[in-house]
């Protein structure tokens, strides 16, 4: 571009911009009308996702009718938040039980448990995960979801937001819904937990988790949603499209997460618990609280393999 183009103003810059209302569609097309709560009082903290339960003890193992009731919430709302549960880690486990068989994190430091993954941030340990990512996507069965209990949080900062990539895929443009539709994407662990590996350990561990093909689009296996299933942490490579290609069209999916109409953001106090659908969401615990402290254990539930 010359000086003379831009001057004259013949030169716009050509850019998807989209500013305006957007679709924001909370459930898949066709569901069934909502039923009420009638076990505990839902109070939503967005148009899309995200709720807090109350009148709900963790502590206490769930009826068959409360745990159906709180599923149907967690597909309709896709994060749940309970507040003031003073539980124990037995007591985590045993509610995260309530949906699937458990699994351990592979790099993480544990808690007392192996299903427990233990986040304690302090002066010596920065938080690291303010990057939008799904939890385990490298996997090639993916986690279905998690169940997060803080138990020490800053005065203030360390919240931690989620995005509902079922918006995200509704509100882009039809030829990129065109162009994704059928592809598949890698992903790997290797260039984030396998920077802190010895070389013999991180070929023992690519031996034991081969990099993981998925659809770039999933379809959530409950709901029947779409959602756009690609994370900057673990996505590698568009499956088929040069290099070049690849990475401009994963920056640009990547960049979906990034805008306030799919998110919501919750501000944790000790002994809150966040329970999320890793098949539907992506996630981004702010890292603005260091040198303070900030400890939290998650549980996570065995997934299957998306489609």
């Amino acid at each position: 571009m010359n000086q003379t183009a831009y001057l004259s103003r013949s030169y716009v810059p050509s850019r998807e911009l989209k500013a305006g209302a957007r679709q924001l569609h909370r459930l898949a097309e066709g569901s069934q009308p909502e039923q009420p709560y009638t076990l505990f009082t839902l109070k939503p903290l967005g148009p899309l996702l995200g709720a807090e339960i109350e009148g709900v003890n963790l502590a206490v193992p769930l009826s068959s009718e409360l745990k159906t009731e709180l599923h149907r919430a967690f597909l309709e709302w896709k994060v749940l938040f309970f507040r003031n549960q003073d539980i124990t880690s037995e007591q985590q486990v045993a509610f995260a039980k309530e949906w699937g068989e458990l699994e351990k994190h592979p790099f993480l430091p544990q808690g007392n448990a192996e299903e427990i993954t233990r986040f304690e941030k302090n002066a010596n340990m920065t938080g690291n995960e303010n990057i939008w990512h799904t939890d385990v996507s490298w996997r090639q069965e993916p986690a279905l979801g998690s169940v997060l209990r803080l138990s020490e949080v800053p005065a203030l900062g360390g919240d931690t937001l989620w995005c509902d990539m079922g918006a995200a895929y509704d509100n882009l443009l039809d030829e990129i819904k065109e162009r994704i539709d059928g592809l598949t994407a890698i992903h790997d662990f290797t260039s984030t937990f396998g920077r802190f590996l010895s070389p013999d350990v991180l070929k023992a561990k690519q031996a034991e988790f081969p990099p993981a093909e998925h659809p770039i689009v999933r379809t959530h296996p409950e709901t029947g949603r779409k959602t756009l299933f690609v994370n900057a942490i673990f996505t590698i490579r568009i499956v088929g499209l040069e290099e070049e290609q690849s990475e401009q069209l994963l920056n640009y999916l990547f960049s979906q997460a990034h805008i306030p109409e799919y998110q919501i953001r919750f501000r944790w106090e000790p002994n809150s618990v966040a329970f999320w659908d890793n098949r539907a969401t992506q996630h981004y615990a702010i890292s603005d609280y260091f040198p303070n402290r900030r400890v939290a254990e998650r549980v996570s539930i065995a997934g299957d393999r998306p489609f």
